[in-house]
């Protein structure tokens, strides 16, 4: 099993839409980042666990766990040109882009904010999160940082 860590703005999309859709179940959108694209092509398993991230907001941090519940699949909003995500260079024969399907697990017993995550520094070294320059909205985590926020969670 592979960890990982996405990231949503919670007024676009939080761990608490994901808990009221149906079969707690939804598709990940909106990738528009070769690394992040082939992360998901190549290295996301069906069954892989992830930190449901919120970012961009006043209490960024980890919020949730879900599981990722499909292989990555072409992402129809890539060829909808009303929606943001639209791609005029990307064609359906070859789509640029891919989605995941995830699945709520459960919310965090408290929000393990990324201010805490930093105070950690020392225990979490190499934790790409808290690397300066980190803007990628999917990420990996090793088996050690997961377990170690895991327990920050009290």
């Amino acid at each position: 099993m592979t960890y990982w860590l996405m990231k949503s703005e919670p007024d676009c999309f939080s761990i608490d839409d994901l808990k009221k859709r149906p079969k707690k179940t939804e598709h990940w959108d909106g990738v528009r980042n070769y690394q992040v694209r082939n992360f998901m092509r190549d290295r996301m398993q069906v069954g892989d666990e992830a930190f449901f991230y919120h970012s961009n907001c006043a209490e960024p941090g980890i919020y949730g766990l879900m599981e990722i519940v499909s292989p990555a699949y072409p992402d129809h909003t890539q060829f909808e040109p009303d929606h943001d995500h639209y791609d005029p260079k990307s064609d359906r024969e070859h789509p640029r882009w891919l989605m995941v399907d995830v699945r709520y697990k459960r919310h965090t017993k408290r929000p393990i904010l990324l201010a805490e995550l930093r105070q950690h520094e020392q225990d979490l070294g190499g934790f790409k999160l808290i690397a300066k320059g980190n803007r990628l909205s999917v990420i990996p985590v090793s088996p050690e940082h997961w377990r170690y926020v895991l327990s920050l969670e009290g």
